[in-house]
């Protein structure tokens, strides 16, 4: 019997597969830019009529008109699971009323002003597999 250590690989799926892993998650983390360093912010986020709803803990006036959502899946003890990105051009809800829809449907963090809720506009969707690799 082998005790060698499992192969592991990365598998591509397709911008089908990677909205329906995404919408069956509910937790990510928004990336940015801001002053030319890396921001990562967790999110809560819903996928609606092709754009992703974001609740993030970042200041409104922060967010660029770009950003990524990063979401993923990872079993610590077996390395397997997938991994989801999402980037494209954000708009942040700015109407009272769509944003507290927002605010009461997706738990955060905190009220005020680092309580952001935004919409991505997905230009990329890509996604990957983490599987063991068959002998």
């Amino acid at each position: 019997m082998s005790t060698s250590p499992a192969v592991l690989r990365m598998v591509e799926v397709s911008g089908a597969e990677a909205l329906w892993l995404l919408e069956g998650s509910a937790l990510g983390r928004l990336v940015y830019t801001q002053r030319e360093l890396t921001v990562i912010r967790p999110g809560r986020h819903t996928w609606e009529y092709g754009r992703l709803v974001v609740r993030t803990p970042a200041p409104a006036a922060a967010v660029p008109a770009t950003a990524t959502y990063h979401v993923d899946e990872v079993r610590a003890a077996s390395g397997t699971g997938w991994s989801v990105t999402v980037a494209g051009p954000v708009d942040v809800i700015t109407d009272p009323d769509e944003a507290a829809h927002y605010q009461r449907t997706l738990t955060g963090w905190t009220h005020g002003p680092h309580d952001t809720v935004l919409r991505l506009h997905p230009k990329t969707v890509s996604g990957f597999r983490l599987a063991r690799a068959e002998p």
